[in-house]
């Protein structure tokens, strides 16, 4: 798929990863529809990059379908907001675990389900989903998120197949910890003694890849990550003993947990 000239819808510009997405799918010619809850971030990218702003909250059901529908004319998907929901499920209020469901999950299933059909009809189309390498393997206190990454594979996988016959690609890109943007950087957490970070250009590089490429799978963390979240996914019983004995990872996601608590 040819980013030059295609429309992008980019979930989640004002967090994260979310800017310098766009500022690489600008850099590459595409006609940018930018998406985020709040206008006084998003205007002033969508300025700098000369796209479309559309203020949108992905948790509130209405706002996603209208999203859709302002986003008409669609070509590329790509579906990057997310919330960190990390911390034990028993903190979690009712309405915290709807809202994290809806974000991370029902809005980028609902965005392909309305986007879709349009692309099948031209057969021309590409949908990205930005998981995490949570997706493939289970951590300590990140119940929640895992179910969300983990969901989002399997959709983003099942989708694949579905929509190969109609000539629209799909494509999952899982990032492990990311340095200088994201919720590492905005929490100063530090990953597990020995992991390696990514940084937000090759997890931007991977995306390229997926979308360019129509890779299924595109997973941009250190070798060694890889290797271990391939073997937590398949023996999750070593994986939850490894960590067990390991108190790094636990101080990553407390870290991280305190923070999102402040926010709250």
């Amino acid at each position: 798929m040819r980013i030059n000239g295609s429309t992008v819808l980019l979930t989640g510009v004002t967090g994260g990863i979310g800017a310098a997405l766009a500022a690489e799918l600008s850099r590459r010619g595409a006609r940018l529809i930018l998406t985020g809850r709040r206008r006084d971030a998003l205007e002033p990218l969508a300025k700098e990059y000369g796209a479309r702003a559309v203020v949108a909250d992905l948790a509130d059901p209405e706002d996603v379908e209208r999203l859709a529908a302002e986003a008409a004319g669609t070509e590329i998907l790509l579906a990057n907001a997310a919330l960190p929901s990390s911390g034990e499920l028993l903190d979690y209020a009712p309405g915290q675990i709807d809202r994290a469901l809806a974000v991370n999950l029902r809005a980028p299933a609902m965005l392909a389900r309305l986007l879709a059909p349009a692309m099948v009809e031209a057969r021309r189309g590409h949908l990205v989903f930005v998981g995490s390498i949570s997706g493939k393997t289970a951590t300590r206190h990140s119940a929640l998120y895992n179910a969300t990454k983990f969901g989002l594979r399997g959709f983003a996988l099942g989708l694949r197949q579905d929509l190969h016959e109609h000539g629209v690609g799909v494509s999952l890109v899982q990032p492990g910890f990311v340095r200088d943007a994201g919720m590492f950087a905005a929490t100063g957490a530090e990953p597990p003694a020995g992991m390696r970070t990514v940084s937000p250009r090759q997890v931007v590089t991977g995306v390229v890849r997926a979308i360019e490429r129509n890779r299924a799978e595109v997973n941009v963390a250190p070798p060694e990550m890889r290797i271990l979240s391939a073997i937590g996914g398949q023996f999750p019983g070593f994986s939850e003993r490894v960590q067990r004995r390991s108190g790094g990872a636990e101080r990553t996601v407390r870290t991280v947990v305190a923070a999102q608590r402040d926010k709250r």
